[in-house]
């Protein structure tokens, strides 16, 4: 899944508008007997291939006429026509064979894989299976992406590739100061209802917590849950938690968090506030009958069959639901409601970047992955992305303004249009995996009602805790 720190927001035109719509990976979910075998594997960036090739100022990396490429991709919001058609591409300009493999299945196919030293060339490391990109990093198993960033664009030979990058976005990828992973599309999170369910029973998008919660209460009254989550992945509903903390408590609640701050959640009013504030929604009965239990497909399906009025995502929603969302289902985006006393206003969303692409630091087709990741970031390349995968990515003004975008992408446009430069992004996922699954594993206890709020803060603030003695996070920081 996924994440990113504030991107720069500023632009009013069509194509600014277009840079800034998107969607993301999945989730992340503890795959913790991947810790060992990384263990055993390191070398950080110790490839000793050689380029191949000649290099050129078109060639940066030496790729050669007739080689191979090992791509791996996580086939699921986004399916993996995308990467077929970058195959084809890179196929038909370097007459490159691409190995292809699209699976839900990333630890599980590529664990042995690295454990053996024979990992592939790039991957797409997302979904409920993704490898904690934390994990490889300390054990030497990912390159550092500055040569990628730092080569010519492209598109325009005269600047650097990280030059043509909405600003902010690469940020997630970063793990003690390098940029180990490339967080390729650029994605919002908050909360997602239906325009036709809305116009039928005459509500309004609600601007505050109260007004969120009447709408909840009406819609119960009427047998629909007023909100579903993804029960057995709960990063979705810490999307709820989290956006409540940062937008009542400002920047500062967000970093706070980051920063591993001895009070970031116990002694937080913010943190406070936020939890309690989702666990009302709980007892008072106006969650979705059974979404504790269910996938996410399953709950956002029940959704789409207005069995609940609103649902917690990323960007990546519409494009996974295809196939179950009606026509006339008139799919919407809206940023978390306010709780009294807000520091940031109701517009501001959670932005950034994510599914996140690294290069093994052991691929045997390094020259090739390398060229592979800039051609992903071309004008070329983030088009036929948005073409098949119906979501934007990182690179500014990217994709031909005249792709047509379904109404729930539009959303998205058009609130970051108007969330401006408030828009914020947690990097604790990234940097702190154990840490993340460990406050995943308190918001399931509290949506089940088997732990209260104060029970929450106490265990979201010891897994803080336990984080800061990772010496990594000295290297590790928001300023």
């Amino acid at each position: 899944m996924g994440s990113t720190s504030a991107p720069n927001n500023e632009g009013l035109g069509r194509r600014d508008l277009i840079k800034r719509s998107a969607a993301l990976g999945l989730i992340s979910v503890p795959t913790m007997s991947f810790l060992s075998a990384c263990a055993s594997g390191g070398g950080g960036d110790t490839n000793t291939d050689k380029p191949k090739g000649e290099i050129t100022k078109d060639n940066p990396f030496g790729v050669a006429k007739g080689g191979k490429i090992d791509v791996v991709v996580f086939k699921g919001g986004y399916g993996d026509d995308y990467a077929k058609a970058w195959e084809a591409s890179f196929n038909k300009k370097w007459g490159v064979t691409a190995t292809h493999t699209g699976t839900q299945e990333i630890t599980g196919k590529l664990q042995p894989r690295f454990n053996a030293g024979n990992p592939p060339d790039i991957v797409d490391n997302s979904g409920a299976q993704k490898i904690k990109i934390d994990v490889l990093h300390k054990s030497g198993q990912l390159l550092d992406l500055a040569e990628v960033l730092d080569a010519p664009s492209v598109d325009d030979p005269g600047k650097k590739v990280r030059d043509t990058l909405i600003p902010g976005t690469i940020d997630a990828g970063l793990q003690e100061g390098k940029v180990v992973a490339l967080n390729y599309i650029y994605t919002v999170w908050g909360l997602w209802y239906s325009g036709k369910l809305f116009k039928e029973k005459g509500w309004t998008e609600p601007k505050t917590w109260d007004e969120f919660l009447a709408i909840c209460k009406d819609a119960t009254a009427q047998g629909i849950g007023g909100l579903a989550h993804q029960g057995k992945y709960p990063y979705y509903i810490n999307v709820a938690i989290m956006d409540l903390i940062a937008k009542t408590g400002g920047l500062e609640a967000m970093k706070a968090i980051d920063n591993l701050d001895p009070k970031a959640f116990v002694g937080s009013d913010a943190a406070k506030q936020a939890v309690e504030a989702i666990y009302e929604v709980v007892e008072k009965g106006y969650l979705m009958p059974g979404t504790n239990g269910l996938e996410h497909t399953e709950s956002q399906t029940r959704w789409n069959q207005y069995k609940a009025v609103f649902i917690t995502s990323g960007s990546w929603l519409e494009n996974e639901q295809l196939k179950q969302t009606p026509a006339d289902f008139d799919m919407k985006f809206m940023p978390m409601p306010l709780l009294p006393g807000s520091k940031m206003p109701y517009e501001a969303i959670r932005a950034g970047s994510g599914e996140p692409f690294i290069i093994p630091a052991k691929a045997k087709n390094l020259a090739e992955a390398k060229e592979f990741m800039r051609m992903m970031l071309s004008k070329e390349w983030s088009t036929l992305f948005a073409k098949e995968a119906n979501s934007l990515t990182i690179l500014a003004d990217g994709v031909d303004p005249s792709v047509k975008l379904r109404p729930g992408t539009q959303s998205t446009v058009e609130a970051s249009k108007r969330a401006g430069t408030n828009t914020f992004r947690y990097l604790y996922t990234e940097w702190y995996s154990e840490m993340d699954t460990e406050i995943q594993n308190a918001s399931n206890e509290l949506m089940a009602k088997r732990i209260q709020p104060a029970e929450w803060l106490k265990r979201a603030q010891a897994a803080v805790d336990k984080a800061a003695k990772d010496p990594a996070a000295k290297n590790n920081r928001r300023d």
